[in-house]
Parts: C-alpha cells; structure tokens; sequence
C-alpha cells in the first residue's frame, strides 16, 4: 500500500512536504531531479487547472497522481492535463518508485533536448530578418533565382546571404541546416514568410 513517505525515504529519496496548489507553483524552484507526488481522490477542477498550470511552468518537473480506484476516464483527465502517470493507492511501493524512475529519466531527456533547442536558437540568432527570411524559401526548396525575384533582390545577393547563413550558423550542407532551423523551431514554410522589404 501506498500510505505515507516513509518508504520513499527510505528507498534513498530525499522527500520534502509541498505546499498546496498555486503556494507550490510560486515557490518551487527547479535545481535538481524532482518528482512532484500528488495524491488526488477524485480529480476537480481546480486539480486539473493545478496540472495544467505545473505543465506550463515547470515543463520539467515530473507529476506522478495518486489516488484510489482509479478510474480509467479519471486517469485519462489527469494525464491529458499534464501528470506523467496515474498510480493506485492499493499498488506496491515498486510501481511507484518504478514509475518514479521512468518520469525522472523523461524530465531529464527533455532537459536536454532543451539545452540542444537553447543552443540551435543562438546559432539563428546572429541571422538578420532578410536572412531568416532567405533561410525559410531555401528550405522551402525554393531556388535562388526564384527567391531574388520574390523579394525583389539580385541572384548574387541571395548567394551572399546563403554563404552568409552558413557561415554565421556553422553549417556545411542544407540538410544540416534544416537540422538545426527544426531544432530552434524557426524555419517557416512560404506561405508565412514576411513581406518582401529591403536587402
């Protein structure tokens, strides 16, 4: 059975006591591996909107419900709206820490897919809005001919500017470049391309 934290320490976790609701949101800071525990009867409003908001917040931080006879309908609720499982109160202690482990491994794998996302949107940030503008037609697939008579410019500045994108972002080939362009999540398809303006 599930019934207190005394076990969770005991199995090597430093377990501390949160705050309800919003009072937890406002006061936790992410600096380590944390799982968020929450025992929940029968999922509210409030609950969900509280999962919803810790989602929002703190992307990172792993919540693991609790509750007793599990509802299936009540278990889809809570995971739609941000927890990363549903446990039953009548379950062993080793589902949950194994559930435990598995939430810890996501957090930390999308901590550093972040990391990866933070690192690519530098890289595009030395571009200049023509040059994320060229960018996004050329992997569109659109040649360069085409793009200088889209924007109004000549073929030659539109190689400058490729040659300069390439450089400033480090990339030697277009699909490395679509790589990185997806990781920032910066690369736009044609249709929402800016206006054309000056070179």
């Amino acid at each position: 059975m599930l019934s207190g934290a005394g076990w969770l320490t005991g199995a090597s976790w430093d377990v501390e006591t949160a705050p309800p609701g919003g009072d937890f949101l406002e006061a936790y800071r992410p600096d380590s591996d944390a799982c968020l525990i929450l025992p929940i009867r029968n999922p509210s409003a409030a609950d969900l909107e509280f999962l919803s908001r810790l989602r929002e917040t703190n992307p990172c931080l792993p919540c693991i419900v609790i509750s007793d006879h599990v509802a299936i309908a009540d278990a889809v609720c809570v995971m739609k709206a941000g927890a990363a499982d549903v446990i039953d109160e009548a379950a062993s202690p080793d589902l949950l820490l194994a559930s435990i482990d598995l939430a810890l491994e996501q957090s930390r794998a999308a901590r550093e897919s972040g990391g990866a996302r933070r690192d690519a949107r530098d890289h595009l940030a030395h571009l200049t809005p023509r040059q994320h503008e060229i960018m996004g037609l050329v992997l569109a697939g659109a040649p360069s001919k085409n793009i200088a008579a889209d924007l109004h410019i000549s073929q030659r500045t539109v190689e400058n500017h490729r040659a300069s994108i390439m450089h400033k972002t480090g990339c030697r080939s277009l699909p490395a470049l679509a790589r990185l362009a997806l990781m920032a999540a910066t690369a736009r398809p044609l249709s929402e391309r800016p206006a054309a303006g000056t070179a």
